[in-house]
């Protein structure tokens, strides 16, 4: 297991990445989406945590568009129709709505993970 270490003038908040099912820009900062339900604002723009997530060791993040990083494990159903990416997943023990991502974007998403080798095991 990794540990993402953000830290700033005031705090230091770590948390396992395995933990993480999204994160969502908003603005000049991100909110960082956990398995428990919980959402925590970080004053980091998406291009920050986008940098350090391609420096982990199992990077199973994804960027979905302009504004979106997802945790390839927790994908559960992407709607093109719908326009929505919905999570699911053992770990998830909050209540996480699906998100809104343009149809490009997702489009993207499908073929990435249809292109995929290997057998999910997620």
């Amino acid at each position: 297991m990794e540990w993402l270490r953000i830290s700033t003038s005031t705090e230091l908040v770590r948390v396992a990445t395995d933990e993480i099912v999204y994160v969502r820009a908003d603005g000049n900062y991100s909110d960082l989406v956990l398995t428990n339900g919980k959402s925590r604002k970080m004053t980091f723009q998406l291009h920050f945590f986008d940098e350090v997530f391609q420096r982990l060791h199992d990077n199973l993040f994804v960027r979905v568009g302009r504004s979106l990083i997802v945790n390839k494990r927790y994908i559960y159903v992407i709607n093109l129709t719908e326009q929505t990416l919905a999570f699911s997943g053992q770990q998830i023990m909050g209540d996480i709505r699906p998100v809104s991502v343009s149809r490009e974007a997702l489009k993207q998403l499908k073929e990435l993970l249809e292109n995929e080798k290997g057998v999910d095991n997620g």
